[in-house]
Order: structure tokens, then sequence, then C-alpha cells
């Protein structure tokens, strides 16, 4: 894991999303977000810090409708909405300092530490922020231990999930996928090697061969992996089977 802050990544990202959206017009279609708007991004982002929030400040160990969320909507005006995206992120952080950063309670993944919910948030945010700018043709950066981190905690939930009901597993036998950070100062950190053991998916950071392998910057990876660009439209290189890259995303979430 890398080393990085995640209240003040949180809510540099969650102040960049608020920054973003600015005057863009509302009706604006996200197109890596297939059927939403920029309104229901703006939404389902601001909604989603006040969620997280209500479940640390409530301790509860169950699931909470997202529609009971106090102040689920934003007000009118973007004024208002700039500031109830604002506040949301900020509640998350307050409410996990109040409950204590290792008090356990309810995620989709089971009971976890309330500093969970600020390291998933923090990553939502920063792609939901590349989905605007890719909606707005603007350019998407992230630091690359941010980015990396966010490759990790997304590999930490395929692991988790994959499998699931029933469902295929993003690799077959003896298949494995080896990914690649190139950017500067992250060692071990940015390289990741995937394969399947026990009927599920485990990864490692270790370096290694893949079936199929991806070398690039991190920003460039992880948007890859959540379907947020083609690594055809990308500088990341890609080595070994290109068809086990695509049951990849096919088989994983967006």
């Amino acid at each position: 894991m890398t080393d990085v802050d995640y209240a003040s990544a949180f809510l540099e990202q969650n102040h960049a999303f608020a920054e973003l959206i600015g005057n863009a017009d509302e009706s604006t279609p996200v197109s890596t977000c297939p059927g939403w708007s920029l309104d229901q991004l703006i939404r389902h982002v601001g909604r989603g810090d006040r969620w997280a929030a209500q479940i640390v400040r409530d301790n509860l160990d169950h699931f909470l409708d997202p529609r009971s969320v106090v102040d689920g909507k934003p007000p009118r005006g973007r004024d208002g909405t700039i500031s109830w995206l604002l506040g949301g992120a900020r509640l998350l952080v307050e409410a996990v300092e109040q409950a204590g950063g290792e008090a356990p309670v309810w995620t989709f993944l089971g009971n976890r530490p309330a500093n969970w919910w600020i390291r998933r948030r923090l990553h939502e945010t920063a792609v939901h922020r590349a989905d605007v700018a890719i909606a707005l043709g603007g350019e998407f950066s992230l630091a690359a231990d941010v980015a990396a981190d966010g490759i990790t905690e997304w590999l930490e939930r395929v692991a988790i999930q994959a499998g699931g009901d029933g469902a295929a597993l993003p690799l077959d036998g003896s298949e494995t996928m080896h990914i690649h950070a190139t950017d500067p100062g992250l060692g071990e950190a940015g390289e990741w090697t995937v394969r399947v053991a026990d009927n599920g998916i485990i990864w490692s950071h270790e370096h290694g061969k893949g079936s199929v392998a991806l070398r690039g910057g991190a920003t460039e990876l992880l948007l890859a992996m959540v379907r947020r660009v083609s690594v055809a439209d990308t500088g990341v290189e890609m080595f070994g089977a290109d068809t086990v890259w695509q049951k990849w995303l096919d088989r994983t979430p967006l």
C-alpha cells in the first residue's frame, strides 16, 4: 500500500471535482457512465459521501437505503450544489474522526473499519472526476501514489467479489495478469501480479510475467482497468494475450 494520506487526498479530489463542474451544463451526457447526465453524476457523488458519513456517524452495522440519507439531494442553484458537494466530504472526514478510524461499520464488503469509507470515497471521487473531464473534453491526471493506490483498492475489491453468485472469474485456470506502473518512486507499490487460486482471484505486489501484461503510467492504468479509457487510446503498452485482458474487462464491474 502507498503512503497516501487518505483524508487529505479525499478532500483534495472532492474540491477538484467541485471545481471541474464549475459552470458546466448539467445536462451534458457522461459517456463513461452510460445513461447518466452530469447532473446525475453530481448527485451520485454528493449523496454517496453523505451516505457513507451517515453510516459512520450512526455506527451502522447494516445497509442504509441511500434514499433515506439526510440532505441527500442538493439545493437549487450551482452555488448551493457546490457547497453541498464540499460539505458532504467534510461530513465523512469528521464522522470518521469522531467515531475513530478503526470503529467497525457496515460496508458493501462486510463490516470494515470506519476509515475504509474515506479511502473508498477518495477513489470513487477520483474516477468520477475523470468521468467529468472526459465528458467535458478536458485533461485528467492524478498523483502517481493516489492512482497506484486506486489500482490496489480496485484489486482488493475484485478479489473479494469475483465469482460471487456463480459468476465466472475474470481470469481462467492458469491465466495471470501483470500490471506495472512506471512512475518514479512507486517501487513495489506500482506492480501487481494477479492470478487464480482456490476458485478465486488473488494478487500481490511483485514483479512477474503474465498471460497479459500492461506497462505505463499509474493514472492511465487505473482508467483502463475501470474501463474509462481504452488501452489503445493511452500510452500504456500491452504484452501477451489481449483476449485475456478483454476477458478481465468483461468480467469485472464498472
